[in-house]
């Protein structure tokens, strides 16, 4: 016997939310998941009406679902804001170009304008040719760094009030669980905030429309509503520490679905304790993005590459940052500390 729909007890059910485990037909899914982002929106004050808000667009099953049900709901419930995509190409070759490729069908299929910056012209490497000089051990990290960056400076391009990710529950879980096992207390304190605010010249507010979106359910609606996205892994992850951290939450979940969930409220209600001593926000002296050094750490990364001691950026090499802003030459002893990385 069919079993029907636990909301509208009319039509038959297709699924069952992992989220909550109810059993739904397709168009009482959709519009559970929709006002859910919408009630995330509404309950965080997000958005203002007439802002310009790019969306980080990468082509995959986030990005896109997140693309969609904002388009769809800024109609819906007239936010009145001023939606574009925003792409940053890293330079990967048979992954990024191809991501791309579904990012001008989104363009497309939602009308929507779209900027793409790329790693070449904002740094003069690719990561195809980062990997080349420091293999795939920490070639994630260099990656991180250099985006993030790139969507501020695609998004100033743009002149866009603020930037949305696709980060779901799963990406926010993992990541407290990294910053736990890591002990960057820095990082936990903000790594759960849905909105951050602008913290310098040359930072875009950004938020996270689906923080509280289950990775299982926005798959699901992706493959009922038949959007257009691109599946493949990046070649350059598989030694990603985020991996390990997705592995072990995926067996918590299966033992516990509100694990996800769980590991979110416990980020959200930690605190530091008082006396703690934290890094002091400040701006990057060579570029003047936001930093809490004296060179940020994309300008450490990329000058690490350009003098081809690619381990500059990896290790703590604080202490030579005001030689690099100077230009002064690394002597000897300095420069065998940070060989190239052997792999």
């Amino acid at each position: 016997m069919p079993v029907l729909c636990s909301s509208c007890a009319e039509k038959r059910a297709v699924l069952k939310r992992p989220k909550t485990a109810h059993s739904l037909c397709k168009e009482c899914f959709f519009w559970a998941f929709e006002e859910e982002v919408h009630q995330t929106i509404i309950s965080a004050q997000l958005f203002n009406h007439g802002e310009t808000v790019g969306i980080g667009a990468s082509g995959g099953k986030d990005s896109t679902v997140l693309a969609h049900v904002m388009k769809v709901l800024n109609e819906r419930y007239n936010y009145g804001l001023k939606l574009m995509l925003l792409s940053v190409d890293e330079g990967i070759t048979g992954y990024r170009d191809d991501s791309l490729e579904t990012v001008k069908r989104n363009q497309q299929q939602y009308e929507l304008p779209l900027k793409v910056v790329s790693y070449e012209e904002l740094y003069g490497w690719t990561m195809d040719d980062i990997v080349k000089q420091v293999g795939l051990k920490n070639n994630c990290t260099f990656c991180g760094v250099f985006r993030r960056q790139a969507l501020d400076r695609g998004a100033m391009i743009l002149k866009v009030d603020k930037i949305c990710t696709g980060h779901n529950a799963d990406d926010v879980a993992e990541t407290v669980l990294m910053n736990v096992l890591r002990g960057d207390i820095a990082r936990l304190r903000r790594c759960t905030a849905i909105s951050t605010a602008s913290e310098g010249e040359g930072v875009v507010p950004r938020c996270k429309p689906l923080k509280y979106a289950y990775e299982k359910e926005i798959v699901l609606y992706a493959y009922f509503k038949k959007l257009d996205y691109f599946s493949t892994e990046c070649i350059y992850s598989p030694n990603a520490y985020r991996g390990h951290a997705r592995a072990f939450l995926k067996d918590l979940e299966a033992v516990r679905p509100s694990s996800i969930m769980d590991v979110i409220h416990s980020g959200e209600n930690l605190s530091v304790r008082e006396g703690v001593k934290m890094p002091v926000q400040g701006t990057c002296g060579r570029c003047g993005y936001i930093s809490s050094q004296a060179l940020c750490k994309s300008c450490v990364l990329l000058e690490g590459l350009n003098r081809g001691l690619p381990r500059l950026g990896i290790g703590k090499h604080h202490r030579l940052h005001d030689k690099i802003l100077s230009q002064q030459p690394l002597t000897q002893a300095e420069e065998r500390k940070i060989k190239p990385l052997k792999f």
